[in-house]
C-alpha cells in the first residue's frame, strides 16, 4: 500500500511539474530558423499546390496571429485536425517549438499567392 501511494504521489507530482513546465514557455522567434525547414518547403511557396492526400492550396502562414499557429499545429499533433503530413510534422515538435514557430511566423510580412 505504501508503494502504492508513493508511486500516486510521484505521478502527480510529475503531473504538475509538467503543467508548471507549459506554463513558463516563452516564445523566442530567433530560434525559429533552425526549426522552420520542415515548414519552408510547402508554406514558403506563394501559390503552392500540394498533391497529398489531395490537390489543396497550401496556406502562407507568415502573418498569420501566433495563437492561430500555435492553436493549428496543437490541434493537428493531438489529432482534432486531419492532415497526414502536418500531424507528422506537429507530432515531432515540442511545445517550446510550436511557441517559437509562431512567434517567428507571426512577425513575418503576408504574403498573397501570385
Amino acid at each position: 500500500m505504501k508503494n502504492s501511494l508513493a508511486v500516486l504521489a510521484f505521478g502527480a507530482a510529475l503531473t504538475g511539474a509538467g503543467a508548471a513546465d507549459a506554463a513558463d514557455i516563452v516564445a523566442n522567434p530567433k530560434a525559429a530558423p533552425n526549426k522552420i525547414e520542415q515548414c519552408i518547403g510547402c508554406h514558403g511557396i506563394p501559390g503552392y499546390k500540394a498533391t497529398f492526400p489531395e490537390v489543396y492550396q497550401v496556406p502562407m502562414i507568415g502573418g498569420q496571429s501566433a495563437k492561430y499557429i500555435e492553436a493549428a499545429l496543437n490541434a493537428y499533433k493531438k489529432g482534432d485536425r486531419r492532415h497526414p503530413s502536418m500531424q507528422g510534422i506537429a507530432a515531432s515538435l515540442s511545445d517550446q517549438d510550436i511557441a517559437d514557430i509562431a512567434a517567428y511566423y507571426s512577425q513575418q510580412t503576408p504574403a498573397s499567392p501570385k
